[in-house]
């Protein structure tokens, strides 16, 4: 069973159709979620629909891409996009969407209360699933203003890219917890009773809380829930109607992954979960897909091809040599060599030459190089130069040494293919009813628009690549 099993994943039909308002792109890190969502920003853009794309990871990819300075809490519109239709981006700033929502259902008095509160000041900055939290909130903004077409969301990597499913139920369990409640108590109760209360239980409490986190950060706590109270059925209510938008019929979730196994671990994760929580899954994204022009050849016939040229051409780099050998020779036995092969005519390493018959030699050398001085010959030195020269690769050995690494490299990817497609189809026996489109690798990063297009373009085209089934 191969991915195409399942059917391949039509993106332009989903980018076109008006009642697809939120796309959400997940899946762990490194596997290209910014890039995608980027990608099919851009392609939605320019096919005519208004888009804004939302990124909460804190990468900056996002912005280079799209030749924008940076991005932050408010959408930017991107330049040079063709077409009719418009294309906005914008990163999620944790801390300002919460300040935002104080100052929308606060009066100014008491939103500066709570804005000017230390606890509150560290909760919006980075306390455990605020940031969900905020995305769940920045996401509702986005489609009450009803301003733009659609909505491509880019989550955090790793499996917290799905703890925003969760925030909900989360906010609501801190906020009906008992600890939120005693800390509430005082300020709901009056008279007699309160005062029992606060002198009695909240005297044991915040006794042992003081000791425990000290008793300024203990009063903060107070302070920021007792000007909280009225604003968080407000939360819970925001974050309900979020969390059914995510489950509507105009919501299609992306699960972006790689040919990788740990990344299609994750991505069966991410499926499972979804389906779990009846969220609208649109297909998987496999990014990073190799292929090959010359597939046929397999890696056991071109490794096989490579030893064969390799030993062929050892073979004839031994003849040529043993051929070259006796050349030398026969040149230095000719009346025109330099060295005199008869017993007792040379000597020893930095001997002179004193025979006639070498002195002759010596006189040939100085013929053919009048500007050199002459100094005694040295076979030795001669014998090296020649074991260079047999040494030297001829033009024919190049090739076959250049062709036996290429096939050596075909066999390398095809390996990579091979490996790839089975762990493919271990996903498509697990999920064969998950639509997929597969983008083949490109050779480098994106990092423009016309990268981002280029994606888009492979994206649509959704089919493997040559090479990879």
């Amino acid at each position: 069973m191969t991915l195409d099993a399942a059917g391949t994943l039509a993106i332009d039909p989903l980018l076109d159709d008006a009642g697809t308002r939120i796309i959400v792109c997940c899946g762990s890190g490194g596997v290209g979620k910014t890039t995608t969502a980027a990608a099919l920003g851009v392609r939605a853009a320019e096919r005519g629909r208004k888009v804004v794309v939302l990124t909460i990871d804190p990468a900056r990819r996002l912005a280079q891409s799209m030749g924008i300075d940076s991005l932050d809490n408010t959408p930017r519109r991107v330049k040079d996009v063709e077409g009719e239709g418009e294309l906005h981006a914008m990163m999620l700033d944790m801390k300002r969407t919460f300040d935002e929502i104080v100052e929308a259902h606060a009066d100014p008095e008491r939103a500066k209360a709570i804005l000017t509160n230390p606890f509150y000041q560290s909760l919006s900055a980075g306390f455990a699933g605020t940031q969900e939290y905020m995305a769940m909130e920045k996401l509702g903004q986005l489609r009450a203003r009803d301003e733009w077409d659609l909505i491509v969301v880019d989550t955090p990597p790793s499996r917290s890219a799905l703890d925003f499913l969760d925030a909900p139920k989360r906010l609501g369990s801190f906020l009906d917890g008992k600890f939120i409640k005693l800390l509430m108590a005082p300020a709901k109760m009056g008279g007699r009773a309160g005062m029992k209360f606060l002198n009695v239980g909240m005297s044991m409490m915040t006794g042992t809380l003081g000791k425990l986190l000290g008793g300024p950060f203990l009063h903060d706590v107070q302070t920021f829930v007792a000007a909280m109270d009225t604003m968080f059925g407000g939360f819970r209510t925001r974050a309900d109607a979020t969390y059914r938008l995510l489950q509507a019929p105009g919501t299609a979730f992306l699960v972006v992954a790689a040919p990788e196994r740990d990344a299609l671990r994750e991505a069966a994760y991410f499926v499972e979960r979804l389906a779990a929580d009846d969220m609208p899954l649109a297909g998987l994204v496999l990014n990073r897909v190799h292929g090959s022009a010359a597939a046929r050849l397999s890696a056991e016939r071109a490794l096989a091809a490579a030893e064969s040229l390799e030993e062929d051409g050892a073979v004839e780099s031994a003849e040529n040599s043993v051929e070259i050998s006796a050349e030398k020779r026969a040149e230095n036995l000719d009346e025109r060599g330099i060295v005199d092969q008869e017993g007792g005519k040379a000597g020893g390493r930095g001997s002179s030459v004193s025979s006639p018959e070498a002195a002759q030699s010596v006189k040939s050398v100085k013929s053919v190089q009048p500007n050199k001085t002459a100094e005694p010959v040295e076979t030795s030195g001669l014998s090296e130069a020649a074991e260079s020269v047999n040494h030297a690769p001829s033009a024919d050995d190049s090739v076959e040494r250049l062709t036996a690494g290429l096939l050596r490299l075909h066999a390398e990817r095809m390996q990579v293919l091979a490996r790839e497609q089975r762990t493919r189809d271990r996903f498509a026996a697990l999920h064969p009813e998950v639509k997929v489109a597969e983008v083949t690798a490109l050779p480098g990063d994106v990092h423009d628009l016309a990268g981002l297009r280029t994606i888009g373009d492979r994206l649509a085209a959704g089919g493997s690549p040559a090479g990879a089934a």
